[in-house]
């Protein structure tokens, strides 16, 4: 069985560009966390902003590994790649990949830790995010 992917286009920006118009290293992770906002909400079904706002449910990231294999230029065309290898009582991890037309760029592994907003120490994921994200890691495509 395949994992199941949550995969978009992205067109490099200029702003995401250093000066050498070659996407600078810290824009990788805004990109991989708007994936991650847009995955939880677009195909979880489960919108971000009502789980930072009012269920004031925080979903930090606590440790990141990434291999920078190739560059991105403003400009180029590229897929931005998430999937879940394994979900835990309060942690997730997700490996992330950019793949252009030349091949994968990066590759990224992320543990994301569930907390409380309010007390910010880590709890069990709520059961509707658990649930969809059990489903979305179960699903094949």
């Amino acid at each position: 069985m395949t994992p199941r992917t949550f995969e978009r286009p992205v067109r490099v920006p200029f702003s995401a560009c250093d000066p050498a118009g070659i996407m600078f290293f810290p824009q990788v992770f805004l990109l991989f966390q708007d994936h991650v906002e847009r995955w939880i909400t677009d195909a979880l079904g489960i919108p971000y902003a009502e789980l930072l706002g009012p269920r004031r449910v925080g979903l930090p990231s606590v440790r990141w590994e990434t291999d920078f294999r190739a560059i991105s230029r403003m400009g180029d065309d590229i897929m931005v790649h998430l999937s879940v290898e394994r979900v835990g009582e309060k942690s997730l991890t997700l490996q992330f990949a950019i793949v252009g037309p030349d091949g994968v760029r990066v590759e990224a592994r992320q543990v994301i830790v569930c907390t409380s907003l309010d007390t910010h120490r880590s709890m069990p994921f709520p059961d509707d995010l658990r649930a969809a994200i059990t489903r979305f890691q179960e699903s094949s495509v």
